[in-house]
């Protein structure tokens, strides 16, 4: 793996705000706009803080219809289910025993200069959403980082590039609630080329980003010089016990 760098930043691009809703370390990340349909985007390219641009005014968040809250589904799911949806409500714990994360979250907002705002950078174990975008269970796609090293060495999402398809994550929520989502795909994108839309565009069912730095580490610019991003969708809900 890459030598640990001093605080990193996660990708920088950008997600979709609802109205009510990823994350670096050295510096913030910024968010370009994008525009698509009807509707803005915000789109992040890294958690680096390489892009200065303004987002873009949210647009208004859109009711869920929740058909029953805690009916969780059976048997493996390939496409996301378009009935299954929760109602807005901010994320507590992330917990994928497969890669050992277990992390409380911290919501993440956009800074004056249109950059997201990191987790603070004397705590490896902590998981930021972006609370300008969709809760992780709510209709859209929820967008979760993590610093894969600090200064004091490996950070949360250390193991991101570990999981694959079918691997899940729960996230418990403050309504008292568990969304468990369940891995499409973990791909890895150059920071320089980062898929915006692909990442941050609106969704119609629930769906999860998990997000991280990764690749080689790039000393002279202090970061690395790619992403990890995992592709999820909610699969099931429970009570939290």
């Amino acid at each position: 793996m890459a030598p640990m760098a001093p605080q990193h930043q996660q990708p920088t691009s950008k997600p979709r705000q609802t109205g009510t809703a990823p994350r670096p370390f050295a510096r913030a990340l910024m968010w370009p706009a994008v525009a698509a349909g009807m509707g803005a985007l915000l789109v992040f390219n890294s958690f680096d803080t390489s892009a200065d641009a303004k987002p873009p005014t949210p647009p208004a968040a859109v009711a869920p219809v929740v058909p029953n809250l805690f009916a969780p589904t059976t048997g493996p799911t390939t496409e996301p289910k378009k009935d299954l949806e929760l109602p807005r409500s901010a994320p507590k714990r992330l917990s994928i025993p497969e890669i050992g994360v277990d992390a409380p979250f911290t919501p993440l907002s956009l800074g004056a200069k249109g950059q997201l705002n990191a987790p603070p950078p004397n705590d490896s174990n902590l998981a930021g959403w972006f609370k300008g975008g969709a809760t992780p269970g709510e209709r859209g796609a929820s967008i979760v980082a993590g610093h894969v090293d600090t200064k004091t060495g490996p950070a949360v999402f250390l193991r991101l590039d570990q999981l694959k398809a079918g691997s899940t994550a729960d996230i418990t929520r403050d309504d008292g609630s568990v969304a468990t989502f369940t891995v499409d795909s973990v791909e890895t994108f150059s920071k320089a080329n980062f898929p915006d839309e692909r990442v941050y565009a609106d969704t119609p069912t629930p769906q999860l980003r998990l997000i991280t730095c990764g690749g080689v580490y790039d000393r002279a610019a202090k970061d690395y010089v790619d992403n990890v991003v995992v592709f999820a969708h909610l699969t099931s809900t429970k009570k939290a016990s």
